[in-house]
């Protein structure tokens, strides 16, 4: 458009400045006042396509200019001009699109550990309480990384990987049950969950696991009856249900089973102490702090030759020390104390050579610490306190004074730190019988030729 009204203007000037040329060839005055004003009007004409012209141009440039300011609020880039775009309206660029969710199926070491994924997932989602964070670990495809988890070859493929052990000790995590976890770990060989919150009972299912042969559950917060699903389990070895909140008694079979350790303590059983308790080749015995009664019985030196450490500490138990206890020749901790347990202390013990803590504190013994027993070369602690000793050898006096022998407490008369006077004379007004008196002072590692099927002296009393 302003291209041609410019080019209307220069043509209607170029005609106004020919006429002036034309009507100059004649003579007449009033010829050259018409061609006078003729060429007036050409150039008004002119001047007015001219100024036309420009503001056409001036139009164009500001149509350019609002568009380019367009593009600038449009587009937020403009190339060149002002500097200052402070009274334009910003607006932000549009953002970019959320990242799609990872449709990757996750990549496993072996299909062994591809099976127990979910079902490790699914019990991370049961877990209550994780104040360590040990479950955040629990990410991903790469199991053996996991926090408390450990990968090996299982016994019958050496070219697999699989979940072999699992360490949940002192991880203080919390979950309603191992229901659906445990017992669907076909290839799990150790399972230990020391100091946690799991409570509710033991699945049957574990019994299916042909691998498990040590199981920790202790200090936890399981309840109910025994667990017997473990009686049977070949391939255990190794059983710790310490301090929870078991009730009732405790199968007699689980002592005839080819455990290494038994620790059963701090719960709340209470029965009779079977007569079958050494019947296994067991190493260690832990039956403390329950409510274990009655004596203890004869039948737990069939274990001899393995048990190293018997705790019965802080139970219910009565009756009289069986000889036998000194055929336990393996022996390093002895504990019965905190009992009610009665009658002089066996001559027998002087046979336990590898014992290092004998404890029978907290019971009703009586009579002459033996000398023989205070004669035990790895003796570090013999505590007889609180009972009612009457009286104490030249080698036991020694080792009270090595700290070795603690007898406060008794009826020691020359000793400081013992009963009363009255206290001890109201012990011994009531006379407590055991049977056969002479084993007491049978030495069975010294006469081996004499037996606990030889004819002992009958029931006596012994004398205050």
């Amino acid at each position: 458009m302003s291209a041609f009204f410019y080019v209307l203007s220069f043509a209607t000037f170029c005609f106004a400045l020919e006429k002036p040329l034309k009507t100059s060839k004649y003579s007449s005055s009033q010829a050259r006042m018409r061609t006078s004003a003729a060429t007036r009007a050409l150039v008004s004409i002119s001047t007015f396509f001219f100024l036309l012209t420009c503001l056409s141009i001036a139009y164009s440039v500001t149509d350019h200019t609002h568009k380019e300011t367009l593009k600038l609020v449009l587009g937020g880039h403009h190339r060149g001009g002002s500097k200052d775009r402070s009274h334009r309206k910003q607006i932000s660029p549009p953002q970019a699109p959320p990242d799609l969710p990872n449709t990757e199926e996750p990549v496993f070491a072996d299909q062994k550990l591809e099976l127990v994924y979910p079902i490790i997932q699914k019990f991370k989602s049961t877990i209550t309480s994780d104040p360590l964070g040990i479950t955040k670990t629990w990410v991903g495809s790469n199991i053996c990384s996991y926090r408390g988890f450990y990968c090996d070859n299982p016994p019958n493929n050496s070219s697999a990987i699989a979940l072999a052990s699992i360490d949940f000790n002192g991880f203080q995590l919390g979950a309603s049950s191992l229901d659906g976890f445990l017992d669907q770990l076909p290839d799990i060989a150790l399972f230990h969950a020391n100091s946690n919150n799991f409570s509710g009972t033991i699945s049957a299912n574990i019994a299916k696991l042909p691998y498990l042969y040590e199981l920790d559950l202790s200090n936890n917060q399981f309840s109910g009856p025994f667990p017997s699903v473990v009686l049977g389990m070949s391939s255990l070895t190794f059983l710790d249900i310490r301090f929870n909140f078991f009730t009732g008694s405790v199968p007699p079979q689980i002592f005839t089973q080819d455990l290494d350790a038994l620790f059963i303590n701090n719960n709340n059983f209470m029965q009779k102490l079977p007569d079958n308790l050494g019947s296994s080749h067991i190493l260690l015995l832990t039956l403390a702090n329950n409510k274990f009664m009655g004596p203890i019985p004869p039948g737990i030196s069939k274990a001899f030759s393995a048990l190293t450490e018997v705790l019965l500490l802080n139970n219910q138990l009565t009756g009289c020390l069986p000889y036998e206890i000194g055929l336990l020749k393996e022996a390093i901790v002895f504990d019965a104390s905190n009992n009610q347990l009665t009658g002089p202390l066996p001559f027998s013990l002087a046979c336990l050579e590898n014992v290092e803590q004998l404890n029978f504190a907290g019971n009703l013994l009586y009579g002459m610490v033996p000398e023989v027993v205070c004669g035990l070369q790895n003796l570090v602690n013999l505590s007889l306190s609180d009972n009612y000793f009457t009286n104490v050898g030249p080698l036991c006096r020694m080792l009270i004074g090595r700290g070795v022998l603690d007898v406060r407490n008794n009826c020691i008369p020359d000793l400081p730190f013992q009963k009363s006077i009255e206290e001890c004379a109201d012990f011994f007004a009531h006379p407590r019988f055991c049977p056969y008196m002479g084993s007491y002072t049978y030495i069975p590692c010294k006469f081996p030729h004499f037996g606990s099927s030889a004819p002992l002296p009958p029931q006596v009393a012994l004398p205050p």
